[in-house]
């Protein structure tokens, strides 16, 4: 490609509405432009990128047996109500009416929609196991769009779904997919992890996220320093501490005027957080009050809280609901004789804790030297708190430590919760009607162009894993115009480099070369080589990498075993 015959637009400015480092050298690189919120227009450059993360996808997708095909952007509404999302989806889900006023979404995701193809096309155990994929446009009504395509409103994504007799079967396709994924990521040139994963709003029994490892990644990742051992933080598992030991303190009143806190007590007391116990508040879908224990230093896990049974869709107490139980108000509140009966859950490091301060249960005040089965009940046990670094790794190696992380991948066990909820059945060896067990795999096609930049950047622009780039190469002509012998060596060397099947970017504007080396950083291209009237007479090319501090001067042999 001839620069002067491409369309690139950048810009010096960086953007006064971008927050991270992706959207910022998208925008001024001239990736994409903003429509509307949420809402990207790609442009060629930006095409070029998305259409090579895309090409890995669909190669290793297909290498893994997986049947690319296509499914409707809009899905109808009883699709949905069969599996009862139309409601529980929640306002992500675009909800729109054609003329006749039925009611339709524009597809965040394709379970019901490759569900319905299923029970339609599938009939025979012969036919399975199968697994079905599409690269496709989604869109997610996000009530916070943010970060350029990092979370947009739409995006490309590659969705897939598979359907199985057994749930061993469902399982060696999910092995299979995971090795896959891990294909893609380490092919595209991205540091990443698989982690253990909360199923979320999609269901089933098991799941993995993959992650791109960046500064700036939304979600935190628990790692074991002693194994291969990685969760989600809502997933990582929390053990439990040494056993507790004996009291050695009288129960006691303690007056905090002011101090609501676990940090203000603990200060006012003199003592460390860690002897501070945070109670929670909760009301359950059923209404029974419930007090969740953390340590002062700890932080409720609300995706593990809810798990828990009876807990499934509570919400915080209501400030009356806390004075009718516990005859308080919130910051001074404890699980020592509450005036109602209550429900008691404490973290397993609470369980463990002795001659440890909770609130009073009234104002003004907090009770110090409280311990389990003399001054209140032994509590129900659970953990439901967020692991932090240096807590043991659940595994029994090495530490934990956090990291951040984007997420680009999901895949799911789904088990048969949409197809038990559609009837889509084929016959056994024994002609009866069996229930197919299903797994679905996604992968976040645009947005692992923004995540790529986030682990790939300098202070002048992008550096993309060469698999990512939209040209591995750019030759850069000084003074083309004025020098017809420059002209032809750089038009030489661009016919050359993409003959031998090196995609080559061949700069011919006439810029300066300021300018135009400043534009060929901006956008990412691995390898910059400079054909100039000195470097001829010199027989020698100016070559520098996109990582590199210097230039080298290379004869063209030198270049072309570099190129490779």
């Amino acid at each position: 490609m001839r620069l002067s015959q491409f369309h690139l637009s950048t810009t010096k400015e960086t953007p006064a509405d971008a927050d991270i480092v992706s959207q910022k050298l998208m925008l001024r690189a001239g990736m994409i432009r903003k429509l509307a919120v949420g809402l990207y227009t790609w442009t060629p450059l930006g095409l070029r990128v998305l259409r090579k993360v895309e090409n890995v996808v669909r190669e290793e997708m297909n290498a893994a047996g997986a049947l690319e095909m296509l499914m409707p952007s809009i899905q109808p509404k009883e699709l949905w109500e069969e599996t009862g999302r139309w409601a529980k989806f929640g306002g992500q889900l675009l909800k729109i009416k054609d003329r006749k006023e039925a009611e339709y979404c524009y597809g965040p995701t394709h379970e019901e929609v490759i569900t319905d193809f299923a029970r339609n096309e599938l009939r025979s155990y012969k036919q399975l196991p199968i697994n079905f994929y599409q690269i496709q446009t989604k869109f997610r009504d996000e009530i916070r769009p943010r970060f350029g395509v990092m979370r947009a409103r739409e995006f490309l994504m590659k969705d897939a779904y598979s359907f199985h007799m057994t749930p061993e079967c469902m399982a060696r396709e999910y092995d299979n997919m995971y090795a896959a994924y891990s294909r893609i990521f380490s092919r595209l040139g991205l540091k990443f992890r698989a982690v253990n994963a909360d199923t979320g709003a999609i269901g089933g029994s098991a799941s993995h996220e993959f992650h791109v490892l960046a500064d700036s990644g939304e979600d935190a990742i628990a790692f074991s320093t002693g194994s291969d051992y990685a969760a989600n933080v809502e997933m990582a598992e929390a053990l439990a501490p040494a056993p507790r030991a004996a009291a050695t303190e009288s129960l006691r009143k303690i007056d905090t005027p002011t101090q609501k806190t676990c940090e203000d007590v603990a200060a006012l007391m003199g003592i460390a957080l860690t002897r501070t116990v945070k109670s929670v508040a909760i009301m359950t879908a059923d209404n029974v009050f419930v007090l969740a224990l953390v340590r002062g230093d700890h932080v409720v896990n609300e995706i593990k809280l809810a798990k828990l049974a009876g807990m499934g869709d509570y919400r915080l107490a209501t400030e009356a609901e806390i004075l009718d139980h516990l005859g308080s108000e919130p910051g001074f509140l404890g699980p020592v004789a509450p005036k109602k009966a209550i429900r008691v859950i404490a973290d397993r490091s609470v369980a463990a804790m002795a001659d440890f301060v909770v609130g009073a249960n009234e104002r003004g005040f907090h009770l110090a030297g409280v311990n389990w089965g003399r001054d209140l009940p032994e509590p129900e046990v659970a953990d439901f708190r967020n692991v932090v670094e240096g807590d043991p790794s659940p595994d029994g190696q090495g530490e934990l430590r956090i990291a951040r992380g984007i997420e680009v991948g999901h895949v799911f066990q789904l088990g048969q919760k949409y197809a038990e909820a559609m009837g889509a059945t084929v016959a056994d060896e024994q002609q009866k009607a069996r229930v197919c067990y299903m797994g679905c795999y996604g992968i976040g096609v645009s947005r692992i162009v923004a995540a790529a930049i986030e682990q790939n950047f300098d202070d002048n622009g992008v550096i993309w894993p060469e698999p990512m780039a939209p040209w591995r190469v750019a030759v850069c002509v000084i003074n083309p115009k004025n020098d017809a012998k420059v002209a032809e060596a750089a038009n030489a060397l661009y016919a050359e480099l993409n003959t031998r099947g090196i995609e080559t970017l061949l700069d011919d504007r006439g810029l300066r070369p300021g300018a135009m080396f400043a534009d060929i950083e901006l956008i990412g291209i691995p390898h910059r080589v400079v054909v100039s009237e000195r470097g001829l007479a010199a027989g020698t090319y100016e070559y520098r990498s996109r990582r590199a501090t210097e230039a080298e001067q290379l004869d063209h042999a030198g270049l072309i075993a570099k190129l490779g």
